[in-house]
């Protein structure tokens, strides 16, 4: 059973986040933590694109991004997790993901945030689209191989 010390806070969002902000709300009061490990995912530069199209399965996305911080709630004693995606249209150098956990040791903040992002882009529903620097539309991204095997590390 999951620890109800450690909340989890999940949003989905068209607009823009500030990461500082999302993660000064899972320390702030909680003299307890002793670690806080947060990792931004950015759309990066690419010379042929210009931003990424991002889709989500509306309430499904949630509860699967719910799911997977509740197991990693279960194999870390971690005190509180954060998860915050963008959809809709995102530009070069834009914040995407913000995946960020806390605990009273750096080893459960930094594992548990590494399990939730594997788990995240590779099981949550979200699907990609390219926009090329020529503003064309491309196609809709694959999944990528390298991210399901990064999956059996945590088998």
């Amino acid at each position: 059973m999951v620890d109800a010390s450690c909340p989890i806070h999940i949003r989905i969002e068209h607009a823009a986040f500030d990461t500082a902000a999302e993660t000064a709300l899972l320390t702030a009061g909680k003299h307890e933590v002793g670690a806080l490990v947060a990792f931004t995912g950015l759309c990066r530069v690419d010379e042929k694109l210009s931003a990424l199209e991002l889709e989500h399965y509306p309430g499904m996305a949630e509860a699967k991004i719910e799911e997977i911080c509740r197991e990693a709630a279960q194999k870390w004693p971690l005190m509180g997790i954060r998860v915050v995606h963008r959809v809709g249209k995102i530009d070069v150098g834009d914040n995407i993901v913000l995946v960020a956990a806390t605990s009273a040791h750096r080893a459960a903040a930094f594992a548990g945030a590494d399990y939730i992002m594997d788990f995240l882009k590779s099981r949550a529903p979200f699907w990609k689209k390219e926009h090329g620097a020529d503003g064309i539309e491309r196609n809709w991204v694959d999944a990528k191989e390298s991210d399901e095997e990064a999956l059996d590390r945590w088998t």
